[in-house]
C-alpha cells in the first residue's frame, strides 16, 4: 500500500472523491432546542444517518480503498468498539476483501449483529477482552502473525483524511463557514481530519473537541506533551472510550488551533434522552457529545452559527434504562441508601409517613427479614420531584431513629447498582 504520509486539505478532498457515491451526503439540520438553549443558530450534522449509522464509514473505507490487489488477497482486520467495525465491513463487502473484527466485550450486541449484518461473508467478528485496547492488541498481533493489514480506527493518515471529509460537506452545505464546530472525541481521527482542513480552507471557525470525562485521553496527550495511557477508562460512551491518543491525530490536533472539553457521562444521558424525546434523533453515547457539551462547558455567543456533529446512532435499546437511570441521578433526582429497619411491624410504614416527602418515589426496595437481629438492613432507591428535595429527605433520614448510610455516586456498591 502506497500511503500518505500526513493528512492536509487536499489529502481531505481527495479523499472525498473517493467516497463520492459510497458514503451518504448527510443531512444538516438546523434544531430549535439547542438554538433556543444558547441562543444562536444550531444545526446538527446527522451522521447518524450515515450508510452504516456512524461518520465511521468515512475512514475505513478511503483506507481500504486504497489497499493494491496484493495486500486486499491477504485481507484486513481491525479493532473497534463498534462504529470503525461496521465501516470495515460495508468497505470489505462492496469491495470484494477479507476482514476480521475484534470488539471489546462492552460493545452493545446491536453494534455486534449489525456487523456481521453488513459484512456477510466476508466479515469475522471476534469478541475479546473489555476495553478497546484489549481488542487493538489482538488485531495487531493478528495483523502480525498472518500478513492482514490493519485498519486503524483513528490513527492513520488514510483514516483521518476520510473523517475530514465531515468538516467540507457541512461547509459545502452550509454555502459558508460556521463560526463554531463542536466535535466528540475518542481517539482524535474525526477531529484531527477536521482541523487539518479547515486550518486551510476555513482558518476562522472555532474548534471544539468533546470527550467524555472518564475518557480524556487526547486533554492527557496535550497536557503531557505526547499521547500516554489513561489508568482507567468509563466504557459507557463505548464509541469514544479510548485509553490513548493516536500518534498521528495528537500532533493535528495539537497544531490545529482546536479547543478541548469534556462533558460527564450523566449529562451525556440526559441529552441523548432530550434528542429522543424533543428531536427524535436516536443518537448513541458518542453521538450526544458534542450537543451534551453546548452551553455547559463549551459556551456559544449569541447569534452565532453552530454545527454539532451527531457521530453515530447505534445505539442499543436495551441500554435506555441505564441511559435513564444515569440522566436521574447526574440531574440530582435518583439517589440510593442502605436503612436498617427495626423488625417490628409497622417499621416500613412509619418510613413511608414520617421520612418520605409527599412527592418522593420509591423506585428500588431490596429487604430480607433477619428473625435472629433486631434489625434488618434494606436497599432503597429513592426518586424526587425536585431536586432540591434532597436537603428535606436527608434531615428527615438524620432526625429519624433508623441507621441509614447514604450509597455515594463513585463508590464500589454504587458502580455495582448503577
Amino acid at each position: 500500500m502506497q500511503g500518505i504520509e500526513t493528512v492536509s486539505a487536499r489529502t481531505v478532498e481527495e479523499a472525498a472523491k473517493r467516497l463520492a457515491g459510497v458514503v451518504t451526503r448527510t443531512p444538516l439540520e438546523p434544531n430549535e432546542r439547542l438554538s433556543a438553549r444558547v441562543d444562536a443558530r444550531v444545526w446538527l450534522k446527522r451522521e447518524d444517518l450515515q450508510t452504516v449509522r456512524s461518520y465511521k464509514i468515512r475512514g475505513a473505507y478511503n483506507f481500504i480503498v486504497q489497499l493494491d490487489a496484493e495486500h486486499r488477497e491477504r485481507g484486513v482486520v481491525c479493532a473497534s468498539a463498534g462504529n470503525h467495525a461496521q465501516g470495515v465491513a460495508y468497505a470489505c463487502r462492496r469491495l470484494g476483501a477479507k476482514g476480521r473484527v475484534y470488539v471489546p466485550g462492552t460493545t452493545p450486541r446491536q453494534k455486534r449483529e449489525r456487523i456481521a449484518t453488513l459484512g456477510g461473508s466476508h466479515i469475522e467478528v471476534i469478541v475479546i477482552g473489555e476495553t478497546y485496547e484489549d481488542a487493538f492488541t489482538a488485531a495487531k498481533r493478528d495483523a502480525e502473525s498472518t500478513g492482514a493489514t490493519l485498519v486503524p480506527a483513528f490513527d492513520a493518515p488514510e483514516t483521518v483524511a476520510g473523517q475530514g471529509t465531515v468538516a467540507m460537506e457541512v461547509v459545502a452545505q452550509l454555502g459558508f463557514v460556521p463560526d463554531v464546530m463542536v466535535v466528540p472525541v475518542g481517539g482524535g481521527g474525526l477531529l484531527a481530519g477536521i482541523a487539518a482542513w479547515a486550518a486551510e480552507r476555513a482558518p476562522e471557525m472555532r474548534i471544539v473537541g468533546v470527550e467524555p470525562a472518564g475518557a480524556t485521553c487526547m486533554a492527557a496527550a496535550l497536557a503531557a506533551g505526547e499521547p500516554v495511557r489513561l489508568g482507567a477508562v468509563d466504557t459507557f460512551v463505548d464509541g469514544a472510550a479510548v485509553a490513548l491518543a493516536g500518534s498521528v491525530t495528537y500532533p493535528l490536533v495539537r497544531d490545529g488551533g482546536v479547543e478541548l472539553t469534556d462533558v460527564a457521562e450523566g449529562a451525556i444521558c440526559t441529552e441523548m434522552l432530550a434528542m429522543y424525546q424533543s428531536d427524535g434523533v436516536i443518537a448513541e453515547p458518542a453521538g450526544a457529545l458534542a450537543t451534551a457539551a453546548l452551553g455547559t462547558t463549551v459556551k456559544i455567543d449569541p447569534g452565532q452559527i453552530v454545527v454539532c456533529v451527531v457521530s453515530g446512532g447505534n445505539n442499543d435499546v436495551s441500554r435506555y434504562g441505564e441511559v435513564l437511570e444515569r440522566s436521574l441521578i447526574h440531574e440530582g433526582l435518583k439517589h440510593y441508601f442502605l436503612v436498617g429497619f427495626p423488625q417490628e411491624p409497622g417499621a416500613l410504614r412509619r418510613f413511608l409517613d414520617e421520612v418520605l416527602g409527599p412527592d418522593d418515589d420509591i423506585t428500588r426496595f431490596e429487604y430480607v427479614k433477619r428473625n435472629s437481629r433486631e434489625t434488618g438492613p434494606a436497599l432503597i432507591g429513592v426518586e424526587l420531584a425536585r431536586a432540591g428535595d434532597l436537603e428535606g429527605l436527608l434531615h428527615r433520614l438524620e432526625t429519624s431513629p433508623l441507621q441509614v448510610e447514604r450509597v455515594e455516586p463513585g463508590s464500589p456498591l454504587f458502580h455495582f447498582l448503577v
